[in-house]
């Protein structure tokens, strides 16, 4: 059985107070532009600073994309440290989305990185499991020591994807369902909510079977990408640990700080992501 200290653990602590809401920090060219912002350091940091005192003890996980923050160079990662150092000290876990996946002590880097105890880590990494689930076990055995957490692709929307996630393996199984299995075998030994989630975009049509995985669920695309609340139910229904994210649907509200925490109501209250 995991502490109560794990990140399953306090991930669900935050949901009951914050509801289920995902918020993502995506600092695309196009929305700095339509912020007012300059594409550059300055305008990241202003934007960064923004979405840090919209949604800072206020929603459940908060989700940086590391690859925007990554484009601005050492900068960039910088302002990216200080996001989401700023985000952990007012108690609001941080999902880094990194999609991190490699073999033997190129993992391990990733999982010192992300999970240990440097200035990027955070609550929570995205990782890739296409080189193989049992590759991630450097992240995972991190994960576990330190009381952080991980989300495995497993279904993702886009259509390049299937021809992978699809493919059948073993008795009739897909990888994608095969990922979700793995991952729920980790969580067996948890009594509430396991650390070790998958990520599955909640526009897929042809879904895993989420109800054994005793974990939590990342489901990006809701809003902008076309996903609605029946897409939500459709995915996951009832199961605990539900995350449906949104970020530019979102984000697009801003720059103001009150308007991007109403658009944040809004949206958790049209699709009952709200604390319970």
């Amino acid at each position: 059985m995991e502490p109560t200290d794990a990140f399953g653990a306090r991930l669900r602590a935050a949901l009951h107070r914050h509801g289920s809401l995902c918020v993502g920090i995506d600092p695309h060219p196009q929305l700095l532009a339509a912020w007012g912002l300059t594409d550059d350091v300055a305008g990241l940091a202003a934007f960064a600073d923004i979405c840090v005192e919209a949604f800072a003890g206020r929603v459940a996980l908060v989700k940086p994309q590391v690859a925007f923050f990554e484009a601005y160079g050492a900068a960039g990662l910088a302002v990216l440290e200080r996001t989401v150092a700023a985000l952990r000290a007012a108690d609001t876990l941080v999902l880094a989305d990194a999609k991190r996946g490699d073999i033997g002590s190129t993992m391990a880097a990733y999982a010192r990185a992300w999970l240990g105890d440097g200035p990027l880590v955070a609550d929570a990494v995205t990782l890739s499991p296409y080189l193989g689930f049992d590759a991630l076990a450097p992240a995972l055995q991190v994960a576990r020591a330190r009381g952080r957490g991980v989300f495995v692709l497993a279904a993702t929307s886009n259509p390049e994807a299937i021809a992978v996630q699809q493919a059948v393996v073993g008795a009739g199984c897909t990888v994608a369902q095969s990922i979700v299995d793995a991952a729920a075998a980790r969580n067996a030994d948890t009594a509430t909510l396991g650390s070790i989630g998958v990520v599955v975009g909640a526009t897929v049509s042809d879904a895993p079977d989420l109800h054994a995985l005793n974990g939590p669920i990342l489901l990006p695309g809701v809003g902008y990408q076309g996903a609605g609340p029946a897409e939500v139910r459709r995915l996951a229904g009832d199961l605990p640990g539900v995350l449906p994210s949104v970020s530019r649907e979102l984000l697009r509200a801003g720059p103001g700080v009150s308007q991007l925490q109403a658009a944040a109501d809004r949206i958790g209250a049209a699709f009952g992501f709200l604390p319970t």
